[in-house]
């Protein structure tokens, strides 16, 4: 089977948010695809972190695809606002209080590409139902709401079986990844990684991104 091509996508909530515009500039110049955007609303999840108008302030100076995942309760009030910001893609959980084809179809009209995340307790079944209708699909390998968190292996299997209902799908991992993890995820089915601290802690980021492709790659080829 054909794997996706490994995409990395650096999470800002680990970057210097006191020099956010250059720490992803940064982040762009070292090869990544993707910059991955958390947004958290303090009630989804125990936590807030920004809205549109840091998308907004970012998008001028960044070529990076805007990859914007919505850790909230009502993801269908505020897509225009994120859409008119800059996002790209708009991710949303299932676990959400809006109908997950409603949303779909409002992120479709507007442009965008389309994915739905699972929390660890979600099961892959869950997700089945649409794999026809979105463009990726986000597996929590952490609880949704803090960095910094522990990988669990325990998802693994999950991203296994997404990968063998919908071969050619981008598959996202986010929470706990790094070197050590990446070529778990890969070898599972992963194929975009989101990584946080695993980049932005790192002096040299060009150094830190290969390193993970790396390690993503050598996992998908161990399949």
């Amino acid at each position: 089977m054909q794997m996706p091509e490994i995409q990395i996508a650096p999470s800002i909530l680990s970057a210097d948010f006191a020099a956010l515009g250059a720490d992803c500039e940064r982040m762009q110049r070292a090869g990544a695809e993707m910059l991955h955007l958390d947004v958290m609303d303090g009630h989804f999840v125990p936590n807030i972190s920004f809205g549109p108008p840091v998308i907004q302030s970012l998008r001028p100076r960044n070529r990076m695809f805007f990859d914007v995942h919505l850790m909230i309760e009502h993801p269908l009030r505020y897509l225009e606002a994120f859409a008119k910001a800059g996002a790209e893609g708009i991710t949303f959980h299932l676990e959400c209080a809006d109908d997950a084809s409603e949303t779909l179809a409002a992120i479709e009209a507007l442009g965008l590409k389309r994915a739905v995340a699972l929390k660890p307790a979600t099961p892959a079944e869950a997700v089945y139902p649409y794999l026809d209708r979105v463009d990726m699909v986000l597996v929590m390998t952490v609880e949704p709401g803090f960095g910094g968190q522990s990988f669990m292996a325990d998802m693994l299997p999950k991203i296994a079986a997404i990968r063998a209902e919908a071969p050619g799908l981008a598959i996202q991992v986010d929470g706990g990844i790094s070197e050590k993890t990446a070529p778990q995820v890969a070898s599972a089915g992963a194929n975009v990684l989101v990584a946080g601290s695993a980049l932005f802690s790192q002096a040299d980021y060009t150094a830190a991104v290969a390193g993970l492709r790396a390690a993503a790659q050598a996992g998908q080829r161990a399949q």
